[in-house]
């Protein structure tokens, strides 16, 4: 019977290492467990109770306890298995790496598994498991656009710096549309979701129209002010600006947009004149992205509009708006995260974290 079993004691640096295998996802399930196996063990917690909890017998737990105190972390893993050894060598792998970073020959845009494995003389599979382990995905494409600012470096740091240290006694908002919303209705009621079936909308739609929505984000509450018009024109922009800014009762208001020719026409320039308190920072060019209203932008496109079906156009702008008000009830600044591969960086733009 095994009812208990000695404790034993781990050294820090291996309480550590055996921690950060618990928390990978990584790793195979089968160390994973073995090492919380020994955690358990050094808390003091009975083989049963060990049992209880991750399944492994008291007769495995002491063959790993045993097999640790060994080897230590070599102790866990799993001893090389019978069969045929493998075929391919650290040099073909090296070469079927080097000829995926290659384009293919003719016209071909990029390699598949079976294109690849034709011409290294190798099974598709092979190729697919080398990938695997190196993280190549030939078939998957991201597009980037580079800023040709010459002057990007000293913007971003202008709008960084009022994410980060805002002036005392001052507002940052950051101001952006989104424009032609259509109000697309369904000819057929949509069929709701289902155990292993997502909700159907039909193919056809009928196009009532569209709106433009002007936003206005408030850096430091988080909270939104918006406004759905007709046309987006150069006017109805600065009568959101009178609607969203100038009622502001600080000593200095801050707004960060784009480039958008609505937003350096001459009557918006005007206004600017006419509001000395009002200062505009731009963002360089091709780099609207540092503007925090496009994040809550794409959350009202995935919530709101993009599934969503609208009966005429006043339906469009009233369920938005309704939006809006949903929103600010639980408005939150943003918090952004920059990560690298080696390590994860955190640029704290608030005390409150959205993700």
């Amino acid at each position: 019977m095994f009812t208990s079993h000695k404790p034993f004691q781990l050294p820090p640096q291996d309480l550590n290492r055996l921690q950060q295998i618990v928390r990978t996802t990584t790793l195979s399930a089968g160390l994973v467990r073995r090492a919380r196996v020994l955690l358990l063990l050094a808390e003091g917690v009975s083989l049963r109770q060990i049992q209880a909890q991750t399944g492994m017998s008291p007769r495995r737990t002491l063959h790993w306890k045993k097999s640790w105190l060994k080897q230590g972390l070599d102790g866990l893993l799993d001893a090389p298995r019978a069969g045929r050894p493998k075929k391919l060598t650290v040099a073909k792998e090296a070469a079927i790496l080097a000829a995926s970073e290659e384009h293919p020959p003719g016209s071909t845009t990029h390699w598949s598994t079976r294109r690849l494995a034709r011409r290294m003389g190798l099974s598709n599979v092979t190729v697919m498991r080398v990938w695997h382990k190196a993280g190549l995905q030939p078939h998957r494409l991201r597009r980037y656009m580079a800023s040709p600012d010459p002057n990007f470096e000293a913007k971003a740091k202008d709008i960084l710096g009022l994410y980060l240290h805002p002036p005392e006694n001052a507002a940052v908002f950051c101001i952006d549309e989104k424009t032609a919303i259509q109000a697309l209705d369904r000819t057929q009621p949509a069929l709701p979701m289902r155990p292993q079936q997502p909700e159907r909308q039909t193919v056809e739609y009928v196009r009532h129209g569209t709106v433009s929505l002007f936003a206005a984000l408030e850096v430091h509450s988080g909270k939104v002010v918006g406004r759905c018009v007709p046309r987006h024109t150069s006017e109805e922009f600065v009568s959101f600006l009178n609607e969203a800014v100038a009622v502001r009762r600080r000593k200095a208001i801050h707004v960060i947009l784009d480039n958008l020719a609505v937003h350096k026409a001459p009557v918006v320039q005007a206004w600017a004149k006419q509001h000395p308190k009002v200062t505009f920072h731009f963002t360089p060019t091709y780099a609207s992205w540092l503007n925090q209203i496009e994040i809550w932008l794409g959350m009202i496109t995935r919530d709101c509009i993009r599934r969503g079906v609208f009966h005429s156009v006043p339906d469009l702008a009233h369920k938005i708006m309704t939006y809006i008000r949903l929103y600010n009830r639980n408005a939150q600044p943003f918090h952004w995260t920059y990560r690298n591969p080696k390590k994860r960086i955190r640029v704290s733009l608030s005390s409150v974290t959205r993700h």
